[in-house]
């Protein structure tokens, strides 16, 4: 047998393309983190830490926006969440907001 008919030495076309749609596990995802920043123990321990459930939903749903292509809608949620977020870095009078 020469190495031309080696079945196990050639690379077959199969024809079909893989496509990967990750939306829905995307999806998934996003919807445990929004159900986890709605739970009243996690916005105690956020809030205890100086993170502020709000925002962090705000973002949250930038991303997922993002991540469905809607990037108008991402840039206002994420530009709100880092503007938020920047203005409470700058303590006023002293006193550092959550």
């Amino acid at each position: 047998m020469n190495n031309a008919d080696d079945d196990l030495n050639t690379t077959f076309d199969g024809g079909t393309e893989v496509v990967l749609d990750p939306s829905l596990e995307l999806d998934a995802v996003l919807d445990d983190l929004e159900a986890l920043l709605k739970n009243g123990e996690v916005i105690g321990s956020l809030t205890a830490r100086g993170i502020n459930g709000s925002l962090a939903l705000t973002a949250a749903a930038g991303l997922r926006a993002y991540l469905k292509g809607n990037k108008r809608e991402a840039a206002d949620d994420l530009l709100t969440a880092a503007e938020e977020i920047k203005s409470r870095l700058a303590p006023v009078d002293g006193v550092r907001r959550a």
